[in-house]
Protein backbone atom coordinates (compact mmCIF):
# COMPACT_ATOMS: atom_id res chain seq x y z
CA UNK A 1 0.00 0.00 0.00
CA UNK A 2 1.17 3.81 0.01
CA UNK A 3 2.36 5.44 2.96
CA UNK A 4 -0.56 7.98 2.66
CA UNK A 5 -2.69 4.70 2.93
CA UNK A 6 -0.57 3.99 6.45
CA UNK A 7 -1.07 7.80 7.59
CA UNK A 8 -4.77 7.87 7.17
CA UNK A 9 -5.25 4.55 9.19
CA UNK A 10 -3.13 6.28 11.70
CA UNK A 11 -5.13 9.70 11.18
CA UNK A 12 -9.05 8.08 11.51
CA UNK A 13 -7.78 7.00 15.36
CA UNK A 14 -5.72 10.46 15.67
CA UNK A 15 -6.84 13.09 13.55
CA UNK A 16 -3.76 15.70 13.47
CA UNK A 17 -6.05 18.45 14.13
CA UNK A 18 -6.04 17.46 17.66
CA UNK A 19 -2.48 18.38 17.82
CA UNK A 20 -1.33 21.18 20.20
CA UNK A 21 -0.02 23.69 18.42
CA UNK A 22 3.26 23.60 19.37
CA UNK A 23 4.06 20.29 17.95
CA UNK A 24 5.20 18.88 14.83
CA UNK A 25 3.25 15.51 14.16
CA UNK A 26 2.82 13.86 10.38
CA UNK A 27 5.07 12.48 7.73
CA UNK A 28 8.58 13.74 8.88
CA UNK A 29 10.58 11.76 6.41
CA UNK A 30 9.56 10.18 2.75
CA UNK A 31 7.17 10.40 0.39
CA UNK A 32 2.68 10.11 0.83
CA UNK A 33 3.68 8.38 -2.62
CA UNK A 34 6.26 5.91 -1.91
CA UNK A 35 4.73 1.69 -1.49
CA UNK A 36 4.87 0.43 2.52
CA UNK A 37 4.68 -2.89 2.66
CA UNK A 38 6.03 -3.32 6.76
CA UNK A 39 5.87 -0.72 9.00
CA UNK A 40 7.75 -0.97 12.75
CA UNK A 41 6.08 1.32 15.68
CA UNK A 42 8.16 2.90 18.23
CA UNK A 43 7.79 5.25 20.80
CA UNK A 44 11.36 6.99 20.03
CA UNK A 45 12.99 7.20 16.42
CA UNK A 46 16.28 6.30 17.66
CA UNK A 47 19.48 5.32 16.06
CA UNK A 48 18.92 1.47 17.68
CA UNK A 49 15.55 1.63 16.42
CA UNK A 50 16.58 2.64 12.78
CA UNK A 51 19.45 -0.05 12.24
CA UNK A 52 16.43 -2.53 13.37
CA UNK A 53 14.20 -0.68 11.06
CA UNK A 54 16.77 -1.80 8.09
CA UNK A 55 17.48 -5.00 9.73
CA UNK A 56 13.90 -6.02 9.52
CA UNK A 57 13.70 -4.52 5.70
CA UNK A 58 10.51 -2.06 7.10
CA UNK A 59 9.63 0.83 4.76
CA UNK A 60 8.13 3.19 7.06
CA UNK A 61 8.24 4.11 11.09
CA UNK A 62 5.29 5.11 12.91
CA UNK A 63 6.51 7.15 16.29
CA UNK A 64 4.81 8.88 18.79
CA UNK A 65 7.68 11.43 19.36
CA UNK A 66 8.33 13.28 16.38
CA UNK A 67 12.04 12.91 15.28
CA UNK A 68 12.00 16.47 13.95
CA UNK A 69 10.46 18.72 16.38
CA UNK A 70 12.38 22.42 16.15
CA UNK A 71 13.53 23.17 13.35
CA UNK A 72 16.83 22.24 11.77
CA UNK A 73 20.08 24.53 11.52
CA UNK A 74 22.25 21.69 9.56
CA UNK A 75 22.28 17.93 8.80
CA UNK A 76 25.19 16.87 9.48
CA UNK A 77 26.08 13.06 9.35
CA UNK A 78 29.01 12.86 11.31
CA UNK A 79 26.33 13.73 14.15
CA UNK A 80 23.25 12.17 15.81
CA UNK A 81 20.40 13.60 14.29
CA UNK A 82 22.18 13.69 10.62
CA UNK A 83 23.19 10.30 10.71
CA UNK A 84 19.63 8.85 11.79
CA UNK A 85 18.50 11.06 8.66
CA UNK A 86 20.91 9.63 6.49
CA UNK A 87 20.26 5.96 7.20
CA UNK A 88 16.26 6.86 6.59
CA UNK A 89 16.97 8.46 3.39
CA UNK A 90 19.23 6.20 1.98
CA UNK A 91 17.19 3.02 2.97
CA UNK A 92 14.01 4.81 1.82
CA UNK A 93 12.14 4.66 5.34
CA UNK A 94 9.24 6.91 5.58
CA UNK A 95 9.06 8.20 9.09
CA UNK A 96 5.85 9.05 10.29
CA UNK A 97 5.12 10.94 13.92
CA UNK A 98 1.81 10.93 16.22
CA UNK A 99 2.28 12.83 18.90
CA UNK A 100 -0.26 14.94 21.11
CA UNK A 101 -2.98 13.71 18.77
CA UNK A 102 -2.36 10.86 19.80
CA UNK A 103 -2.41 11.24 23.49
CA UNK A 104 -5.60 13.64 22.90
CA UNK A 105 -7.74 11.02 20.79
CA UNK A 106 -9.95 8.62 21.90
CA UNK A 107 -8.50 5.03 22.39
CA UNK A 108 -5.07 6.73 22.33
CA UNK A 109 -1.90 6.85 24.56
CA UNK A 110 -3.89 8.54 27.63
CA UNK A 111 -6.89 5.85 27.39
CA UNK A 112 -4.62 2.96 27.14
CA UNK A 113 -3.04 4.21 30.46
CA UNK A 114 -6.41 4.38 32.34
CA UNK A 115 -7.42 1.19 31.70
CA UNK A 116 -4.21 -0.34 32.60
CA UNK A 117 -3.72 1.11 35.87
CA UNK A 118 -7.57 -0.35 36.28
CA UNK A 119 -10.03 3.01 35.80
CA UNK A 120 -13.22 2.87 34.83
CA UNK A 121 -15.89 5.28 33.96
CA UNK A 122 -13.15 7.71 32.41
CA UNK A 123 -14.02 11.08 31.20
CA UNK A 124 -11.66 14.19 29.99
CA UNK A 125 -9.29 15.61 32.10
CA UNK A 126 -7.67 18.67 30.84
CA UNK A 127 -9.69 20.41 27.60
CA UNK A 128 -7.71 21.22 24.92
CA UNK A 129 -10.78 21.77 23.03
CA UNK A 130 -14.10 22.21 24.27
CA UNK A 131 -15.67 22.35 20.69
CA UNK A 132 -13.82 18.26 19.79
CA UNK A 133 -14.34 17.51 23.41
CA UNK A 134 -10.49 16.99 23.39
CA UNK A 135 -8.82 16.40 26.31
CA UNK A 136 -5.43 15.66 27.14
CA UNK A 137 -5.12 13.49 30.11
CA UNK A 138 -8.08 11.34 31.73
CA UNK A 139 -9.79 11.02 35.18
CA UNK A 140 -11.93 8.13 36.32
CA UNK A 141 -12.78 5.73 39.05
CA UNK A 142 -11.64 2.45 40.71
CA UNK A 143 -14.21 0.01 40.42
CA UNK A 144 -13.84 -0.37 44.21
CA UNK A 145 -11.47 1.62 47.04
CA UNK A 146 -7.77 0.82 47.35
CA UNK A 147 -5.36 1.59 49.96
CA UNK A 148 -2.28 4.25 48.84
CA UNK A 149 0.06 1.24 48.63
CA UNK A 150 -2.19 -1.59 46.94
CA UNK A 151 -2.75 1.14 44.04
CA UNK A 152 1.37 1.52 43.60
CA UNK A 153 1.46 -1.72 43.10
CA UNK A 154 -1.42 -2.26 40.74
CA UNK A 155 0.18 0.50 38.62
CA UNK A 156 3.41 -1.24 38.34
CA UNK A 157 1.80 -4.29 37.42
CA UNK A 158 -0.11 -2.83 34.84
CA UNK A 159 2.87 -0.49 33.03
CA UNK A 160 5.24 -3.63 33.75
CA UNK A 161 7.69 -1.63 36.07
CA UNK A 162 9.38 -2.24 39.09
CA UNK A 163 9.83 1.30 40.50
CA UNK A 164 8.36 4.17 40.64
CA UNK A 165 8.40 7.60 42.81
CA UNK A 166 5.56 8.35 45.28
CA UNK A 167 4.58 11.73 46.81
CA UNK A 168 2.06 10.40 49.58
CA UNK A 169 -0.01 13.84 50.68
CA UNK A 170 -2.46 11.73 52.66
CA UNK A 171 -3.38 7.99 53.72
CA UNK A 172 -7.03 8.13 52.63
CA UNK A 173 -8.57 5.54 50.17
CA UNK A 174 -7.89 5.56 46.82
CA UNK A 175 -10.99 5.90 44.37
CA UNK A 176 -10.91 8.51 42.09
CA UNK A 177 -7.85 9.11 39.67
CA UNK A 178 -6.00 11.55 37.11
CA UNK A 179 -4.15 10.24 34.60
CA UNK A 180 -2.03 12.06 32.00
CA UNK A 181 0.95 10.14 29.93
CA UNK A 182 4.33 11.43 29.39
CA UNK A 183 4.66 14.98 31.21
CA UNK A 184 1.88 16.32 32.80
CA UNK A 185 3.07 17.69 36.13
CA UNK A 186 1.95 21.05 34.93
CA UNK A 187 -1.63 19.63 35.96
CA UNK A 188 -1.25 18.77 39.72
CA UNK A 189 -3.12 21.47 40.62
CA UNK A 190 -6.25 20.56 38.06
CA UNK A 191 -6.44 16.92 39.33
CA UNK A 192 -6.84 17.99 43.12
CA UNK A 193 -9.32 20.40 41.76
CA UNK A 194 -11.24 17.87 40.09
CA UNK A 195 -10.92 15.76 43.30
CA UNK A 196 -8.42 13.06 42.27
CA UNK A 197 -7.23 10.99 44.93
CA UNK A 198 -4.48 10.08 43.20
CA UNK A 199 -2.61 12.30 40.37
CA UNK A 200 -0.21 9.83 37.79
CA UNK A 201 2.18 10.84 35.48
CA UNK A 202 5.70 11.02 34.43
CA UNK A 203 8.33 13.94 34.85
CA UNK A 204 7.60 15.39 37.69
CA UNK A 205 10.10 17.86 39.72
CA UNK A 206 10.66 18.68 42.99
CA UNK A 207 8.59 21.81 43.18
CA UNK A 208 6.14 19.89 41.81
CA UNK A 209 5.78 17.24 44.44
CA UNK A 210 5.89 19.83 46.59
CA UNK A 211 2.77 21.91 45.33
CA UNK A 212 0.68 18.03 45.57
CA UNK A 213 1.70 17.62 49.66
CA UNK A 214 0.15 21.40 49.41
CA UNK A 215 -2.93 20.49 47.16
CA UNK A 216 -2.98 17.25 49.39
CA UNK A 217 -3.08 15.09 46.60
CA UNK A 218 -0.94 11.75 46.13
CA UNK A 219 1.27 11.89 43.22
CA UNK A 220 2.98 9.31 41.20
CA UNK A 221 5.55 9.54 38.87
CA UNK A 222 5.77 6.71 36.95
CA UNK A 223 7.89 7.69 34.13
CA UNK A 224 7.83 9.61 30.56
CA UNK A 225 8.72 6.38 29.12
CA UNK A 226 6.53 3.79 31.24
CA UNK A 227 3.37 5.81 30.98
CA UNK A 228 3.45 6.09 26.92
CA UNK A 229 5.56 2.85 25.87
CA UNK A 230 2.00 1.27 25.98
CA UNK A 231 0.87 2.53 22.95
CA UNK A 232 3.74 0.90 20.57
CA UNK A 233 1.57 -2.41 21.00
CA UNK A 234 -1.56 -1.12 21.03
CA UNK A 235 -1.21 1.22 17.80
CA UNK A 236 0.10 -2.22 16.35
CA UNK A 237 -2.81 -4.08 17.13
CA UNK A 238 -4.96 -1.35 15.89
CA UNK A 239 -2.61 -0.74 12.69
CA UNK A 240 -3.15 -4.56 11.82
CA UNK A 241 -6.89 -4.40 12.05
CA UNK A 242 -7.05 -1.68 10.12
CA UNK A 243 -4.77 -3.02 7.24
CA UNK A 244 -7.28 -6.46 7.46
CA UNK A 245 -10.43 -4.68 6.98
CA UNK A 246 -9.20 -2.81 4.52
CA UNK A 247 -7.50 -6.09 2.77
CA UNK A 248 -4.41 -4.94 2.33
CA UNK A 249 -0.91 -6.63 3.20
CA UNK A 250 0.61 -4.89 5.73
CA UNK A 251 3.23 -6.46 7.94
CA UNK A 252 3.58 -4.19 11.05
CA UNK A 253 6.25 -5.08 13.77
CA UNK A 254 6.64 -2.92 16.96
CA UNK A 255 9.77 -1.71 18.98
CA UNK A 256 10.73 -4.27 21.70
CA UNK A 257 14.14 -3.12 22.69
CA UNK A 258 13.58 0.11 23.68
CA UNK A 259 14.00 1.12 27.59
CA UNK A 260 13.68 3.28 29.67
CA UNK A 261 16.92 5.96 30.04
CA UNK A 262 16.65 6.11 33.71
CA UNK A 263 17.67 2.96 35.96
CA UNK A 264 17.48 2.94 39.55
CA UNK A 265 20.76 1.85 41.42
Amino acid sequence: MKCQTVIDMVERLAPKGLAEEWDNPGLLVGSPGQEVEKVLVCLDVSLPVVEYAIEQKADMIVAHHPLIFKGLRHVRTDLHDGRILRLLLSHDIAVYAAHTNLDIAAGGVNDVLAELVGLQETDSFVMTDCEKNASMGRIGYLPENKSLDEFVEQVKKGLGIKHLRLVRANDRPVRKVAVCSGSGAEFVAKAAFRGADVYLTGDVKYHDAQQAVQQNINLIDAGHFATEFPMVRALSVYLKKEAAELKKELCVIQDEMSRDFFEFV
